[in-house]
């Protein structure tokens, strides 16, 4: 039976897993990969130390999974999307890869917005231009790194860099292309756009776009030699993380909402005609004549990791040296806030908003018998909230009748739930441990002809999916809350420039 190599690629870790053709994963290895933030707003890593660990991870779970490498039949890629991987002519790397998490072209971006380069964007790309998105990042280096600039070769995504590495092929994919220089409706590059930007100079850098699925090149001897597969394997051109987490949960459709509460609020709907609004990226799907439209924010679950990293750090020590979970020590006091009524509300904005980047978190309607529990609801409830805020933009452009959700807050019933409750539509979790490995996997299969297509899963997704139905008086409840956390957004929205102003130097 053959086996299929998903690789995913985060901002933080780097996994490898094998799963059979089934579905069923055989081995999980992981590996952690540094950051770098050499001064405030650029968030880096070391392109040479991610290949590396993911080679480990790859052999790791090669071992682990009880199957020789020659059971492999093909392997893609998915990472984070938007950032920068640059590679000299030369082909070797250029400088830091830049994570998605950098800001350090927000200045560039704002300029955009006020000389009218952002709107002449929206409409020919689908998409209002962010921080770490490739234009803005190319610009920034221009501006402020004339020499980098001039060496450019190749521009690529993450996770090209890893095809790269795996096959010595440069390329890119439908998904990832659309993130700053494609036509929205032609759906592929043209020369105008990047003249838009100030970035013609590069038009021989940017990578030759396939299909997700499309066959691009084989395993050298060289990445055999370090991740223990063998030298030929087929290699596929994989897919930006955000689709491959849909496709993985079974989300990637038309009328479904896929849903991903990780460190970004991650909200997509497939269409097959191109719908062009500020409130969500008109992206590529997974082949020509489909979009995926993407509205989002670095505002979901890392808000409750961060709570529980700062303000449960002895208790999660403590619980870890039993042998239990911090959730599980948790959990009875989250779901006794919730039966209580409650002033306490949330806006996670730790590290990011919807409403720009002076946005800031906070806490409001907290009073001294408030505890720890209370405050933990108000920030899963403030999460909730913060992916509606993304869904009620996609409600007004498209007709979703339910979500698909992923992410590690998923995998509590207790907040699924809430989730249902907060968006008043049924919402399904999927048994899919590593959804975004999947839908890597699922696409390297279709390219060898192992699937009809990457939407051909498989699994009996019905049979592994947990369906969430609101309840009507608490999504009435909610409602009535929602409505307030929105109106005090927009109502600090003129002060958060001043809180900012409070700290420059720490600031954005």
């Amino acid at each position: 039976m053959p086996c299929l190599l998903g690789i995913d690629n985060g901002l933080t870790v780097t996994k490898a897993v094998v799963f059979d053709e089934t579905g069923t994963p055989l081995a999980v290895a992981r590996r952690r990969v540094p950051q770098i933030m050499p001064r405030p707003r650029h968030v880096e890593r070391d392109m040479t130390v991610l290949w590396r660990a993911t080679a480990e991870a790859i052999a790791e779970a090669i071992a682990h999974s009880h199957r020789p490498a020659s059971d492999i039949a093909a392997l893609a890629a998915t990472a984070h999307g938007d950032g920068l991987y640059l590679l000299d002519t030369d082909r070797q790397p250029l400088g830091h890869g830049i994570l998605s998490l950098d800001s350090r072209a927000g200045g560039t971006v704002a300029a955009w917005e006020r000389d009218g380069t952002a709107a002449a964007a929206l409409s020919r790309t689908g998409q209002m231009p962010h921080a770490s998105a490739l234009s803005a990042l190319l610009a920034w280096i221009r501006d402020h790194e004339p020499e980098r600039f001039a060496r450019i070769g190749h521009v690529l995504a993450c996770k090209d860099w890893l095809r790269f590495c795996l096959t010595g092929t440069v390329g890119t994919d439908l998904t990832e292309a659309s993130t700053s220089f494609t036509d929205v409706h032609s759906q592929g590059y043209a020369p105008d756009i990047l003249a838009m930007f100030g970035l013609e100079a590069l038009r021989s850098a940017l990578p030759r776009v396939a299909r997700p699925d499309e066959v691009v090149g084989n395993v050298t001897e060289e990445a055999a030699a370090l991740t223990g597969l063998v030298a030929g394997t087929p290699v596929v051109a994989g897919l930006h993380d955000v689709t491959a987490s849909a496709l993985g949960i079974g989300g990637y459709g038309e009328g479904l909402i896929a849903i991903v509460a990780g460190t970004y609020s991650i909200n997509e709907t497939v269409s097959t005609a191109p719908k062009v609004d500020a409130r969500w990226f008109c992206r590529n799907g997974l082949r020509p004549g489909e979009w995926n439209n993407m509205s989002i924010s670095p505002a979901s679950a890392a808000n409750y990791d961060w709570f529980l990293d700062t303000l449960c750090a002895s208790e999660r020590q403590a619980a870890e040296a039993e042998g239990r979970s911090i959730h599980a020590v948790i959990g009875p006091e989250i779901e006794a806030a919730l039966g209580r009524p409650t002033t306490l509300l949330f806006h996670p904005y730790l590290f990011g908003s919807p409403h720009g980047p002076v946005a800031s978190a906070g806490f409001l309607g907290l009073r001294g018998w408030h505890d720890r529990g209370d405050m933990l609801r108000a920030v899963i409830e403030g999460i909730a909230f913060n992916h509606r805020v993304h869904v009620d933009a996609l409600r007004g452009g498209f007709a979703p009748h339910e979500a698909r959700l992923t992410g590690g807050i998923s995998r509590n019933p207790v907040f699924a739930q809430l989730f249902a409750d907060a968006l008043g539509l049924p919402v399904t979790v999927t048994e899919t441990e590593e959804a975004a490995a999947w839908g890597a996997a699922l696409c390297a299969g279709a390219g060898v002809g192992l699937f009809a297509s990457p939407r051909h899963d498989p699994r009996d997704l019905k049979a592994l999916g947990r369906i969430y139905s609101p309840d009507p008086s608490q999504s009435a409840a909610l409602d009535e809350r929602y409505l307030l956390h929105c109106e005090v957004a927009r109502s600090l929205a003129p002060l958060w420039p001043s809180i900012e102003a409070l700290a420059p130097e720490a600031g954005i």
